[in-house]
């Protein structure tokens, strides 16, 4: 039956050339359209025809900190309400804190309403690795690096060594955990943070399938039989961290594209040209460079040298409104770096209540004096550290470091306090932080050389000498009023602290600065 059907078809075929010539063109322009589909170029055309995609670009550029952290956090929710449908990560970093990381890697793994992509063109190592590993997409030039993301610690004795098993375990499974969310070789990323394994290619000898294994993993795999073991993979040896370039991560399945330069990256992706690049902002580097250990310290001493500087003196202003400004500067930053909230500021307010009730409402120098300068420096290392209770290495290593910043702030302030205490009449510009009225002086009081029009001409201090005996008209801390006869004096102490009513001498006068001493 097949033949009888066939065969008249072919004698149609024959009957009729003229047919056969007519259908040969067609037959050719169909097999040559497909063809054309199929290509690479075509489909380049399609990708233009479809709707182009919005791409934003966000640098990382620097260390994972918890400052660079939270900026990038702050800039990845800018660029979703932007609207972007992909947002490409342009990564170039040594890593950083793993906890950090950690919560970068989160982010982005939860970002499902648009596609992330890690655009690596020069090195993303350690921390950086393991935030690429999460992107949807890795994008790399030939010639850039992935890998070496094994933890490290620095020990007592000051040198850096590989952290303990049951922290590299935690690293591990997410590790694991992210690859797989991803797609991407599962052995190959755990290498990263793992350099005891060994990772080699084994294929099925049935089906051909192609994986990689550790050496881990063989040990426990239950169908070896099924599967031929092959030599390891040369990046994934023993006594090493898995690191490889762009070309290589591509022939691995580790990274999914490499592209010649920056230029073709629209074109990969599909997104409009120029991408819009959400660049780090003069705000952002101000607050950069007052997170830094050096600008922490200065804010810190000057805010507190300040801060009794109108404690001393009230009412004058100027070390009020310089105290305000350093310590707002100080908090601002915390709050935009992330390790501050309103705690830390409430901590601060009361311990400046209870230090201004030690200064002007309770005599004496007792429990709310410390109580307020406890506050005040608790609140200040509170604010510059991610968590007041360390539970990494990273945690009790940036602790300490804030602790010892703050101390030593605080040490400064002391020292500073001290000299101020003797020397702030000789200071050009510090003595006008106190007042100074000129009051009349009675006819034979104080020089008895100067006539009475010049005695009224002259301030307080130039109508005092040596021995005279006044009462203290406000605390002196250690500058204050005192009253000699009917006038009133600024002052200063040898360094000690004397309440009110109190009887006082004038021990010496150095131009503008009176110097007493408590009548016992």
């Amino acid at each position: 039956m097949n033949q009888l059907q066939i065969l008249p078809a072919l004698d149609h075929q024959q009957s009729n050339p003229g047919t056969i010539q007519m259908r040969h063109p067609a037959l050719i322009f169909i097999a040559l359209l497909f063809s054309i589909l199929s290509t690479p170029a075509l489909s380049q055309v399609i990708n233009r025809g479809k709707p182009a995609r919005t791409g934003i670009v966000i640098p990382l550029q620097e260390d994972i900190n918890p400052l660079s952290g939270e900026l990038l956090k702050q800039k990845f929710q800018q660029a979703i309400d932007a609207g972007a449908d992909v947002i490409v990560l342009d990564i170039n970093s040594p890593g950083g804190f793993t906890y950090v990381t950690f919560e970068l890697m989160d982010m982005v793994l939860d970002a499902k309403q648009v596609e992330t992509v890690a655009f690596i063109e020069k090195d993303a190592i350690s921390g950086a690795a393991l935030l690429s590993l999460a992107c949807d997409r890795i994008i790399m030039l030939p010639t850039a690096r992935i890998g070496d993301a094994g933890e490290i610690v620095m020990g007592e004795d000051g040198r850096f060594r590989y952290t303990e098993a049951k922290s590299r375990s935690v690293l591990a499974q997410k590790v694991r955990d992210t690859a797989e969310a991803r797609g991407r070789p599962i052995a190959l990323a755990e290498k990263m943070v793992d350099k005891d394994l060994v990772v080699f290619a084994a294929t099925n000898k049935k089906t051909g399938e192609k994986k990689y294994i550790s050496n881990k993993e063989w040990d426990s795999f239950d169908d070896q039989e099924a599967w031929e073991k092959g030599v390891p993979v040369r990046e994934a040896g023993k006594e090493m961290f898995f690191t490889v370039n762009g070309k290589r991560a591509v022939e691995l399945g580790f990274a999914d594209e490499v592209i010649g330069n920056r230029d073709e990256l629209a074109a990969a992706l599909n997104v409009r040209e120029p991408m819009q690049e959400i660049k780090r902002t003069w705000s952002d580097t101000f607050v950069f460079l007052l997170n830094t250990g050096f600008a922490t310290f200065v804010l810190i001493a000057i805010g507190l040298i300040a801060l009794v500087i109108e404690l001393s003196a009230p009412g004058i202003g100027v070390g009020g409104l310089t105290s305000l400004l350093c310590f707002s500067l100080f908090f601002w930053s915390r709050f935009l770096g992330g390790t501050s909230g309103w705690l830390e500021v409430l901590l601060f307010t009361m311990g400046l209540i209870f230090i201004a009730m030690e200064f002007f409402v309770i005599p004496g120098f007792g429990f709310a004096g410390i109580g307020g300068i406890l506050l005040v420096l608790v609140s200040l290392v509170m604010a510059s550290s991610r968590g007041f209770f360390p539970e990494t290495n990273e945690e009790f290593n940036g602790l300490g470091t804030d602790v010892l910043t703050v101390m030593s702030a605080f040490a400064c302030f002391l020292v500073s306090l001290f000299f101020l205490a003797r020397y702030i009449g000789e200071i050009p510009g510090l003595s006008r932080l106190t007042l100074k009225p000129g009051v009349a002086a009675p006819a034979g009081a104080g020089n008895s050389l100067l006539s009475g029009n010049q005695a009224e001409q002259l301030p307080a201090w130039q109508l005092v000498n040596v021995g005279d005996v006044g009462i203290t008209a406000s605390p002196l801390r250690p500058s204050g009023k005192i009253q000699i006869r009917d006038m009133m004096v600024d002052v200063v102490t040898e360094g000690d602290f004397i309440d009110t009513d109190c009887e006082v001498c004038v021990v010496n006068t150095q131009g503008a600065k009176v110097t007493v001493r408590k009548l016992s």
